[in-house]
């Protein structure tokens, strides 16, 4: 299937089934950092696909930055609806010497997040948690790979002053 003849062949369950399949587990990743509602997530960003199909124009760009947007999407109102998951926090395993430490780290960690403008936490999150590369940020955020390394810079010095010399090393 080329990305000219996917607009007009994903229209069935099947063809729309063979064009998910392969972006599937960067869907996935993003869905991901809705923690426990990842399967919710997921559900809502292939339903809103389906419905969306026939919006699909690939002058405007491919079907996986289409799809990783609309999981994007599905992600970002699952975080309106419940405020208090919206940064989830990886804690660390209490059976590692220090946990407690490593726990207050996650903690700075999501304060310095949150404290990031939407655009450079979703190319933060996309970036460094979804583990996309350049292209395929730039693909789910509509924007060109320049935009995303210069919103990445800006997000990571950002965050440095932030965190502050505690975390100048790490």
């Amino acid at each position: 299937m080329t990305s000219t003849d996917e607009a007009t062949r994903i229209v069935s369950a099947k063809d729309f089934a063979r064009a998910v399949e392969p972006h599937w587990t960067a869907m996935a990743a993003i869905a991901a950092r809705a923690g426990d509602a990842r399967d919710d997530v997921l559900q809502d960003a292939l339903a809103m696909a389906w419905r969306r199909r026939r919006s699909y124009d690939p002058q405007r760009g491919n079907v996986r930055g289409w799809l990783l947007a609309i999981a994007v999407d599905a992600r970002s109102k699952h975080w309106r609806r419940s405020p208090l998951a919206a940064y989830p926090i990886e804690y660390a395993d209490p059976a590692v010497p220090d946990a407690s430490a490593q726990r207050s780290d996650a903690v700075d960690v999501a304060r310095a997040l949150a404290a990031l403008t939407p655009r450079e936490r979703e190319a933060v999150d996309l970036y460094y948690y979804a583990d996309l590369g350049v292209e395929d940020t730039a693909d789910a955020m509509g924007c060109s790979p320049g935009t995303v390394k210069s919103t990445l810079s800006s997000a990571r010095s950002r965050m440095r002053a932030f965190l502050g010399e505690d975390y100048a090393d790490a």
